[in-house]
């Protein structure tokens, strides 16, 4: 009997390894036009079933802005015209949601299936976080840091971020984030050095871009832990830029730390303890440049990346898209990716721990699929 459960178990093993191998991203959604291209820029799924991509069609004569839209979990997908190309989104729940634009803040209540302009949309924006459908907050270029407790009706500058020394003409704030209580809003402020006025694009002069040192910078983190009625500002110098933060309900956060300029790696991923203060650096790669990281709920860890060819930290064309898991943020496993997948940024989106996505700037969008 002893010789029999072993053998159960064995062949148990051997079907969940078999079932962890064949789980696979597939492609949901190509566009694939003569005429145009479509890149997504952002991808939000407030629920399993209900998924808005944001970005815009580039044409010969003109560029549109468009969100890509499923209410069934990718079955299909609808073309949405929006006013102006989409930079970011945010869903409360599976109806109201927000888009962000060049020109101002884009509403819906209806899913992503129709949108209305924030009449009184702060300028300089890159993403919005609302709590609810009342209060919310703005961050973007020029220092913007904003926030609103009646839906967007009116909007006040965040005070915190007037106590940090810097020039406004040089400061981004570029992502906002919550969970709970807990909320932080990172940036930096980056001077320009007389090389960048080069002329021409590294991919362009590489042996000379290989020469042009990436520096220290100053890095800037607002944090509240009371939903944003008090504020505590921080600063500190570091190589690259923080791009991405996702905050778990365990106390775990993920911090994406991107580098533009010859450095040893086109990217860092950092782990932090938003509870207990600790942090580590948990993966970085030199073929791989990491360009968005999710937590599912309760769940692994997940990078997207693209492979990163030669010694330029970032290509200038579409290369391979990486997808890579972790479920203890040491070891990382490349998991199967459609070969047709290819990208200079890709989004993910985890709405819980069975349903996952990505969006590419190259019209793409694809799902984890057993």
């Amino acid at each position: 009997m002893k010789r029999i459960a072993t053998t159960y178990f064995v062949l148990a093993l051997g079907f969940a390894l078999g079932a962890a191998r064949a789980e696979r991203w597939q492609m949901q959604y190509f566009y694939d036009e003569a005429r145009t291209s479509l890149a997504l820029n952002d991808l939000a799924f407030p629920t399993p079933q209900r998924g808005v991509a944001v970005g815009y069609l580039a044409g010969k004569e003109r560029v549109r802005g468009t969100a890509v839209v499923t209410s069934d979990g990718g079955a299909h997908w609808t073309l949405v015209p929006l006013p102006d190309p989409g930079l970011s989104v945010f869903f409360l729940n599976d109806t109201t949601g927000w888009v962000v634009t060049p020109k101002g803040i884009l509403q819906t209540d209806e899913g992503g299936r129709s949108w209305r302009k924030l009449p009184r949309s702060p300028k300089n924006v890159l993403r919005v976080w609302f709590l609810d459908a009342e209060h919310g907050f703005a961050v973007g270029i020029r220092k913007a840091a904003w926030e609103t407790l009646d839906g967007g009706k009116k909007w006040t500058r965040l005070a915190v971020a007037e106590q940090v020394k810097s020039t406004p003409e040089y400061t981004v704030f570029n992502t906002v984030t919550f969970c709970g209580p807990m909320g932080m809003i990172t940036g930096a402020s980056r001077p320009p050095r007389r090389d960048d006025e080069e002329e021409l694009p590294d991919w362009m002069v590489p042996e000379a871009a290989l020469k042009r040192n990436a520096w220290p910078g100053l890095t800037i983190s607002l944090e509240t832990k009371d939903r944003g009625k008090t504020w505590q500002p921080s600063t500190v110098s570091i190589f690259g830029r923080i791009t991405r933060v996702q905050l778990s309900a365990n106390g775990l956060g993920l911090g994406l730390v991107e580098h533009e300029r010859a450095f040893p790696y086109p990217s860092e991923v950092f782990a932090f303890g938003w509870k207990t203060g600790s942090n580590s650096r948990v993966y970085r790669e030199k073929e791989r440049a990491v360009t968005d990281v999710a937590l599912a709920p309760e769940g692994a860890a997940y990078l997207a990346a693209i492979e990163v060819p030669g010694k330029l930290v970032r290509p200038p064309f579409p290369s391979r898209l990486h997808i890579l898991r972790s479920g203890d943020l040491k070891q990382w496993s490349e998991m199967a990716v459609d070969y047709r997948a290819s990208a200079q940024r890709a989004i993910l989106a985890a709405p819980d721990n069975r349903n996952l996505w990505v969006a590419t700037d190259t019209g793409m969008i694809l799902k984890l699929v057993p």
